[in-house]
């Protein structure tokens, strides 16, 4: 059996950073994880071939060297994912669709013509899916019906089949699930809230694959909460330290996601340090703990979320973070919050969004129930920075989309980046394991000439970009890298914030002049105008 592989295009969004990625010569921020897992788990007697769309396109030779095309994606790629489906039924291949937005929204990839769904979790619904193509079924649809797999039998995915000159950082997962009950979040939906781990050993047996097929850059564990079980992350992080000492002293640098909680346990972030972990995503979401607790996000009004984010970037760990705006019952002034907050924290790379009810949350629930999700739009809900609100806000969406701008607008000047970046790594701690000097490539001199003339000499932040970088060589010296790489990130932001803002504008434009023409059905908050339903 020939199986050709689709992982879809993404739009441009928030972590695409075409513009910082050209810099070193890569295409894409991460692989797609879920397909060479994929690969992994279908029978190894079959041939593969990967095709991601965000590094190039399909060759007729591939469409017709496959037997059956198999694609996976999340809701922001449906667009290019119904697209592959429909190439491939031209084409005359069976087509088998899986992931994320072919579990939330199945009846979307029948409609585009796929002939298997293999839906939830892979370990389970994979055999499924072998079965039915070993008993020459044409189609079928295959469930986990609310089972969860044991991941400590999930195999070492076929890293192989990944093109590394194209990606800047590689992917590996420890867990799945979320202890936690955000309203909003569909990772409890997809995978529990009982994290579920992988050993120890797993996980340093896919390190070491990597490690055997060359790879010396940036992991990103991508497990949505890192820290969702303690216990077996820090059993997890006393091998790993051991095994990246003993590799010819760190090999990787770790990125990971995790819950503000991890400021109240220095034992972890030491460990996480330690084992070369240099940064990690934080859902903060609002400093406003009304919204919060609307929202279910509990575990963020326990401590300070200001004491809590100088907490874990002191012990030497950057802080990336999330935030939404459109909880209901949010006051007016929501997005002027968020900034002072950012600023007042020096959280450099803060991804700003509009809420969104994606498909069986407990926020897309209630808002059908309450009527209130605007049904045309279900399926364009995503959490991509330019689209607007899928649901009637319980303050006017005219509102919340201009503090939204106004917000976006302002914590990419270019002024404000560059200082809150300078705070940010001027009070980090310094790194707790010493990484020897990588070789020095003509990409990385390039790369770093070309932001010295951009952010140095042409812009009017010329005179504090050189200031600052010799503040961080005079009081922080061991981060002066780590300085300049997300001060490089800027090169996507300056363009990025002009998109959020042409895109949301038209949006809104669009969406006030049909509420203006459905006769009798003004926009009001907590109703759905005709036009909407």
């Amino acid at each position: 059996m020939r199986v050709l592989l689709f992982y879809p295009r993404f739009p441009k969004s928030y972590w695409s950073f075409e513009k910082a990625l050209e810099l070193v010569d890569r295409k894409v921020m991460l692989p797609p994880l879920g397909l060479v897992t994929v690969a992994a788990i279908l029978p190894q007697d079959w041939d593969y071939k990967l095709v991601d769309c965000n590094v190039r396109s399909v060759t007729e030779k591939e469409w017709e060297w496959a037997d059956i095309v198999i694609v996976s994606g999340m809701i922001v790629q449906k667009n290019d994912l119904l697209n592959q489906i429909q190439d491939a039924k031209r084409r005359g291949k069976p087509v088998a669709v899986g992931g994320p937005y072919a579990t939330a929204l199945p009846q979307e990839v029948v409609a585009a013509g796929a002939d298997y769904l293999i839906l939830d979790e892979g370990e389970i619904t994979l055999p499924m899916f072998v079965e039915a193509i070993c008993q020459k079924q044409p189609q079928g649809i295959f469930r986990a019906n609310g089972d969860k797999p044991d991941v400590t039998t999930t195999p070492i995915p076929r890293f192989d089949l990944l093109d590394f000159s194209a990606y800047d950082s590689m992917a590996i997962q420890f867990s799945r699930g979320c202890p936690f009950q955000c309203e909003f979040c569909d990772i409890i939906v997809l995978y529990g809230r009982k994290p579920r781990t992988k050993t120890p050993g797993q996980l340093l047996a896919e390190l070491e694959r990597l490690y055997e097929l060359g790879w010396r850059q940036a992991i990103f564990m991508v497990d949505d909460n890192f820290i969702g079980n303690k216990r077996n992350v820090k059993l997890l992080l006393r091998e790993l330290k051991s095994w990246m000492m003993a590799h010819h002293h760190y090999p990787f640098r770790f990125n990971t996601e995790a819950s503000v909680d991890l400021a109240q346990d220095q034992e972890l972030m030491d460990l996480m340090l330690e084992c070369n972990f240099t940064a990690v995503f934080l859902g903060i979401e609002t400093p406003d703990a009304a919204s919060l607790m609307v929202t279910h996000k509990f575990q963020n009004t326990r401590d300070s979320l200001t004491d809590s984010v100088d907490t874990i970037v002191r012990s030497g760990l950057r802080v990336m973070a999330g935030f939404i705006i459109g909880f209901d019952g949010e006051q007016p002034g929501a997005g002027d919050r968020i900034v002072r907050f950012i600023e007042q924290t020096a959280i450099p790379i803060a991804v700003l969004s509009m809420l969104q009810a994606l498909p069986d949350t407990a926020l897309w629930y209630r808002l059908k129930k309450e009527g209130r999700l605007r049904e045309q739009n279900l399926g364009a809900a995503d959490i991509n920075q330019t689209t607007l609100m899928n649901f009637v806000p319980s303050r006017p969406l005219e509102e919340i989309a201009r503090e939204y701008i106004n917000a976006f607008w302002e914590l990419y000047e270019p002024m404000k980046y560059l200082q809150r970046t300078y705070r940010h790594f001027l009070k980090m701690g310094a790194p707790k394991c010493s990484v020897p000097m990588r070789p020095i490539s003509w990409v990385n001199i390039r790369a770093l000439l070309t932001i010295c003339w951009r952010q140095g000499l042409v812009r009017k932040t010329r005179w504090q970009f050189w200031l600052n970088l010799l503040g961080i060589l005079r009081h922080n010296p061991r981060v002066w890298q780590h300085y300049l790489s997300v001060c490089t990130l800027y090169e996507h932001f300056l363009e990025y914030r002009t998109i959020v803002k042409t895109q949301i504008e038209a949006q809104l434009d669009d969406y006030l002049t049909e509420c203006e023409a459905a006769v009798g059905m003004p926009h009001e908050p907590g109703t759905v105008p005709a036009i909407a339903r």
